[in-house]
């Protein structure tokens, strides 16, 4: 979210097309988000924590293991499951979180809410159970 409010001239994040340009485009970006939001944890950030947030936010949106390996580009599916175990620990679902919850009939019902982010459950009685958080 905070890459995409940052002023652009271009749609590329880091113009550069070296490693070392790359890298310290990636460190000026840092130093100055760091200061205008005032958080020095923003320092830390390596391209290898936004390969690890691309990886986390795949699985929790496909909860595919096969897509993330594929986006990847991982050989073993050992190095994916690393992505599934951060999805689990970050959007671990506890059990006082409150929900709204939808039914659907119809193809267009079911559509409308996979497209504002519900979630399916499950199916009673020829009705599509969706939950979101509130």
């Amino acid at each position: 979210m905070m890459l995409n409010n940052l002023p652009k001239s271009n749609d590329k994040v880091f113009e550069q097309r070296t490693t070392a340009a790359l890298q310290m485009s990636l460190f000026r970006f840092k130093r100055k988000a760091a200061l205008k939001l005032q958080n020095p944890r923003l320092l830390q950030i390596t391209f290898h924590t936004l390969r690890h947030w691309k990886g986390t936010m795949e699985y929790h949106k496909t909860k595919d293991p096969y897509h993330v390996k594929k986006v990847l580009g991982h050989r073993s599916m050992k190095s994916t499951e690393v992505y599934i175990n951060i999805e689990q620990a970050v959007f671990e679902e506890d059990e006082n979180d409150e929900f709204i919850v939808k039914i659907a009939e119809t193809r267009d019902e079911i559509k409308a809410l996979l497209e504002v982010g519900f979630k399916y459950i499950c199916e009673k009685e020829d009705l599509m159970y969706f939950k979101k958080r509130k």
